[in-house]
């Protein structure tokens, strides 16, 4: 068995930020943050460069910085760590993977080989993309021209194979990329194709294949550790959401979540899953104060003896996404909500079983289950929406899409409040919001007795299909 050997890491809090006069903010996000009258405030500076230098002049290696958190994942021997904990400065010290040289690749990546199985039990059938958007009543925005365009999307996952040069992926929409892991693998190579698989459902296209936003711009960001399940995975996605901050995107899409690691010390119990307890969490309800619209997976624990929803699914001011089939019934392994502090998740549903992809491998349309699939379909839909109203804030769209709902009424604790309507978030939106918003107004007309929208110079009924 080929063995390697796992550093100990550590969270470090600082107490301040002393001596930092930098914004980590790009003059896109700085314009984001104008246009939508959000002020620069102290988590956009970064963290103390003073105290990062104590801690590397003992010998830790800075991994990554959280400006929200205040604070710095780093490696460190434990002689280093104690002389660590002599600062002032330093507030708190969290153990985030321990050191276990007796991990082999074998045993180390068997829980996430049974993690993915559920996310990638991929079919060769002739497929198509028409289901799962159909179920979104999304195709026509798409008719309308509404694809995402001006809207800049991230994806934070575990491994992008040849998402660099797959066909049906529009190179010339591509940002960027970011890995805040410690994986010794190139960054598009085989080691994983989960992110890719997720990327495929936004911005996939080819003959008989759509994604949900296929003219969105994307940045991708690798963020889940291939042979370990440890808190460590938490802070590296907290960093590319600053990130992805920091770049100006609009929207992230997040299949990924956390309840039980490896080291079962570090496990989640459900009272924890309250959008107050994990820094995941936490930064995701910066992040929407920051103006950034999350998306995030629930979970494949439905069926399982820990059912419920994971970190950063538990967040206050995102959208947790549950699976549904193709005919809008609940998935059996969607994770349940409600948080546990009793807010109603997942807050809406996408095909996640059965779900239509394209496969790195070979550029074909494949089958795959996952809340992890049915995720990204939602945030390709808020990407459609923010496009065809660009004036709207994060939460806006956030809130345009639930009450769009078909069980708005009615929440449940798998399917949340239901199967969005994007056409209906659409024209409902002078309705919820103010009419001043609107870039293209539409009218409501009864004949015969059935409700009709002119948009544009074209007839609809409320299902958005023309006249």
């Amino acid at each position: 068995m080929e063995m390697f050997t796992l550093l100990t890491i550590f969270f470090l809090q600082f107490a301040d930020k002393a001596g930092s006069d930098v914004v980590c903010l790009s003059p896109t996000a700085i314009e984001m943050r104008e246009k939508r009258g959000i002020a620069i405030d102290s988590l956009d500076y970064a963290v103390s460069p003073v105290y990062l230098d104590s801690i590397k002049s003992l010998g830790a290696k800075v991994l990554h910085t959280s400006r929200w958190m205040n604070g710095a994942t780093i490696e460190a021997s434990s002689e280093t760590i104690e002389a660590i904990r002599q600062y002032s400065f330093v507030d708190m010290i969290y153990t985030t993977r321990l050191t276990n040289d007796s991990f082999g690749i074998h045993s180390v990546s068997l829980r996430k080989r049974v993690a993915v199985t559920n996310d990638n039990m991929l079919d060769t059938k002739p497929l198509n993309s028409n289901g799962q958007l159909q179920l979104m009543n999304l195709t026509p925005l798409h008719e309308e021209g509404y694809k995402g365009q001006g809207i800049r999307i991230g994806v934070a996952d575990g491994g992008f194979y040849h998402a660099d040069s797959l066909a049906s992926l529009p190179r010339e929409q591509w940002l960027g990329y970011a890995d805040l892991t410690d994986c010794q693998h190139d960054f598009f190579s085989q080691e994983g194709n989960h992110g890719t698989l997720c990327l495929s459902a936004i911005v996939g296209k080819k003959n008989n294949y759509q994604g949900t936003a296929t003219q969105a711009k994307y940045f991708l960001f690798r963020t889940e550790e291939h042979y370990t399940e440890s808190p460590k995975e938490i802070d590296n996605w907290v960093a590319a959401i600053e990130m992805a901050d920091s770049l100006g995107l609009h929207i992230v899409s997040t299949s990924l979540g956390y309840s039980t690691f490896d080291d079962e010390q570090f496990n989640f119990a459900y009272s924890d899953m309250d959008g107050q307890i994990s820094r995941g969490a936490q930064a995701a309800a910066i992040a929407a104060r920051k103006g950034m619209l999350l998306v995030t997976a629930m979970g494949n624990d439905g069926a399982r003896a820990w059912h419920y929803l994971s970190t950063p699914a538990d967040a206050d001011s995102i959208l947790g996404v549950g699976a549904v089939n193709r005919e809008g019934q609940i998935a059996n392994f969607s994770s349940y909500g409600p948080t546990a502090d009793g807010r109603t998740k997942p807050e809406v549903c996408a095909v996640g079983e059965g779900t239509a992809l394209i496969n790195p491998a070979n550029n074909e349309v494949i089958e795959s289950n996952g809340t992890s699939f049915a995720c990204p379909l939602i945030a390709g839909m808020a990407a459609c929406l923010w496009s065809a109203l660009p004036e709207v804030s994060n939460m806006e769209i956030r809130e345009m899409i639930i009450r769009s709902c078909d069980r708005y009424d009615q929440p449940h604790e798998q399917y949340g409040y239901g199967i969005p309507n994007a056409w209906e978030a659409y024209t409902s939106a002078t309705t919820d919001l103010h009419s001043t918003k609107r870039p293209t107004p539409y009218t409501k007309i009864i004949h015969n007795g059935q409700l009709y929208i002119l948009h544009k110079g074209k007839t609809y009924n409320i299902l958005g299909i023309k006249r």
